[in-house]
This record gives C-alpha cells, sequence and structure tokens, in this order.
C-alpha cells in the first residue's frame, strides 16, 4: 500500500541544498545594499526595483531555510507568505514608477550599466548554484522563480541604461521598472497558485495532531 505522506516534488530537504541557499542568501544581501545605493546616487528606479527584488529574496530565502524539513502544509504556508511579498515589492516599484514620473528626472546611465552588469553576474551565479533544484515543492521552486526574476531583471537594466544614454530619456528606466513589477506580480501569482494546491491536497498524515482534532 503507498505512504499516503509521498511526494513526488522536492522539498529541499538535503545538506546539500542548504549549503546552496545560504550561499545564495549572502549573495542577495550583498547586492542589495550595492544596489539600492547606487539605485539613490544615480536616480534610477530601475536600479530600486531590482534592489528590492533582492531585498525580498533576501528574506524569503531566509524563510526557505527556515522550513525546510517542516510539513508540506507549514511550506506551502511560507509560500503564501513569500508569494504575498513578491507581490506589496511589485506595487512598490510601480507606486515609485509613478513618482518617478511626476516628478521627472533622467538617472545616470553609467551606473546603471555598470551596476546592472554586476548584478547580473551575481544572479547568474546564483542560478548556477541552483540550477539542480530548480524543481521541487513550491518552497523550492519560488527560490528559482525570484532568482531567474533577478537575471531576467538585470538585463533590463543594462538595456535602460544603454537607451537612457542613447536618448538622454528617463523613460526606458521607467519602463522597465514597470516590466520588472509585472513581472514580480506574474511569480507571485504562480507562486501563490502552487501553494494553495499544495494546501488543498495535504494528506492526513501531514497535518500537526493539534490540526486534526481543532
Amino acid at each position: 500500500m503507498s505512504d499516503c505522506c509521498d511526494t513526488n516534488a522536492f522539498d529541499g530537504a538535503s545538506p546539500a541544498y542548504r549549503r546552496a541557499l545560504i550561499a545564495v542568501i549572502a549573495i542577495n544581501a550583498v547586492m542589495f545594499c550595492v544596489e539600492m545605493s547606487a539605485g539613490v546616487l544615480s536616480g534610477s528606479q530601475a536600479l530600486k526595483a531590482d534592489a528590492l527584488d533582492f531585498a525580498g529574496d533576501t528574506a524569503t530565502y531566509g524563510l526557505s531555510l527556515f522550513v525546510i524539513g517542516a510539513s508540506l502544509q507549514t511550506r506551502a504556508r511560507a509560500s503564501l507568505i513569500k508569494g504575498a511579498s513578491l507581490a506589496l515589492i511589485a506595487l512598490a516599484v510601480l507606486g515609485m514608477t509613478v513618482f518617478r514620473v511626476v516628478n521627472g528626472g533622467t538617472p545616470e546611465a553609467s551606473t546603471m550599466g555598470l551596476i546592472g552588469a554586476l548584478a547580473l553576474a551575481a544572479n547568474l551565479t546564483s542560478l548556477v548554484i541552483l540550477m539542480r533544484w530548480r524543481d521541487g515543492d513550491s518552497n523550492v521552486r519560488s527560490v528559482w522563480l525570484c532568482s531567474r526574476n533577478d537575471a531576467i531583471g538585470n538585463v533590463g537594466v543594462i538595456a535602460a541604461g544603454g537607451l537612457v544614454a542613447a536618448t538622454g530619456s528617463a523613460w526606458p528606466d521607467l519602463v522597465v521598472a514597470a516590466l520588472l513589477a509585472t513581472l514580480f506580480m506574474k511569480s507571485a501569482i504562480a507562486i501563490i497558485t502552487q501553494a494553495r494546491a499544495e494546501l488543498k491536497s495535504v494528506p492526513v498524515c501531514d497535518i500537526p495532531n493539534s490540526e486534526k482534532t481543532s
């Protein structure tokens, strides 16, 4: 007879994955500080948007690390928190972009290109580290999706920096920031959808006794 607690999705419970996640958390924390400082100094909304994503990733990856080995229900609930956090970041980026549209100002293109390239290198390193674990439950998959988003965002920041330099306009920076917000929201919806599906499919034997009797 099959065990009702068996699942096919990798849940992150391996020493190698823990080490990989700790390394990626450190990379994201450092890059948040670097990119947010550069975003403020250069006036780039795209850099600030990407920096906020680094900050969100640092926090949510820490949550992912904390719930490794927990029940499916606990891991799915953690994924709901991560999805909601990513949605809030998307809304914050949109708000900052609208503010910049109203107040004007052209960002410093050279800083955008340089920091964007540095951030891309950091995120490609994270993707290489996580490559073995790009599939899994919502907790594991959310880490991969966020890292992928970061790499895509970095390419966008670099492209925006080039367009700002070529046109002398702030609009490429603002457009990329808005596109990043859209990507963040799309990933948030995907994470939340998978987590909700996992919660609905939680086997009885995976529910804590305190919740069974409540």
